[in-house]
């Protein structure tokens, strides 16, 4: 499952998704709002895709990630819109066979997916806003 979505990620959904009667380990990152940033405090942030091409982008990443490591299962989905303080950004589970390709992979997919997929982020401070990368 890789998705973008303007509702909100059911995460247990997507740890059923990357289930697999093979994969001894599931490695899930769980990216939430938090209230502050730089010593800001954030009110809420906003998320702008484009979709076709961030879920392109992210299969690419899935399947980049199935050749370095032995993957079973890729779930990767992300919000887009407006979340507040504690909502759930990001989700990504990766099912392995065992659990240090599924660490790898899993902290590989997040921290690429920030790089390269055409995700916009603005942070919504309480005297202010700013658009930043999202991996900020």
């Amino acid at each position: 499952m890789i998705a973008i979505s303007d509702q909100p990620i059911n995460i247990q959904a997507c740890i059923d998704a990357a289930q697999s009667e093979r994969a001894g380990a599931v490695d899930v990152f769980i990216g939430t709002v938090r209230n502050h940033n730089k010593s800001k405090a954030v009110v809420r942030l906003e998320f702008e895709t484009y979709d076709t091409m961030a879920v392109k982008k992210m299969q690419d990443l899935a399947d980049q990630a199935c050749q370095q490591w032995d993957i079973e299962k890729v779930v990767m989905v992300h919000r887009k819109g407006v979340l507040s303080i504690g909502d759930v950004a990001v989700v990504i589970a990766v099912a392995t066979p065992h659990r240090a390709a599924s660490f790898e992979a899993c902290k590989w997919l997040i921290d690429t997916l920030k790089e390269v997929v055409p995700i916009w982020k603005k942070e919504v401070y309480e005297n202010g806003e700013e658009w930043l990368e999202a991996h900020a």
